[in-house]
């Protein structure tokens, strides 16, 4: 599985307008349902869900990123949104530092062992300082998909 595969089209936010974690929430719900990854009718349940994950444990995992997710049994592919925060948001992360990157993943409720590989990719990734730094850097959709695609290449390489 690869990042592109699982970011979805159109649900790149190189600059989230929002600054509070649960906007930035409902802004890349939108951008996934905007981008056909989700119906529209579920948008206000997904938020809720998302929501309600953050309020279990927040999912702001450190170093600047944050990796909401949730299951949806009306979710049939599994999609990613992106969004960048160049002024950073409080994500009530563990390290108690801004998060600067988002990726926010919808998964299909009956494919656990996909959700956890979708995962597995976007941690891999995030782990590596220049994925994060480069990533962090980005300001258009251009620069976004272009590490995305390079860090794929790079996967098939290694």
């Amino acid at each position: 599985m690869k990042l592109m595969e699982i970011i979805s089209p159109g649900a790149i936010v190189p600059k989230l307008a929002s600054a509070a974690r649960d906007d930035v929430i409902r802004e890349l719900v939108d951008a996934l349902v905007s981008s056909g990854a989700a119906a529209a009718s579920i948008r206000d349940e997904l938020v809720a869900r998302v929501l309600e994950r953050e309020r279990k444990g927040s999912t702001g995992f450190g170093r600047g990123v944050a990796v909401p997710h949730v299951k949806h049994p009306s979710v049939t592919k599994m999609s990613a949104a992106v969004g960048l925060a160049p002024r950073g948001i409080e994500f009530n992360s563990l390290d108690k530092q801004p998060v600067y990157s988002v990726f926010l993943l919808l998964s299909p409720e009956d494919r656990p062992e996909q959700h956890l590989q979708a995962m597995e990719v976007i941690f891999k990734n995030l782990s590596k300082d220049t994925f994060r730094r480069v990533l962090r850097q980005a300001g258009t959709l251009g620069e976004v998909t272009a590490l995305m695609e390079e860090s794929d290449s790079q996967q098939l390489a290694g």
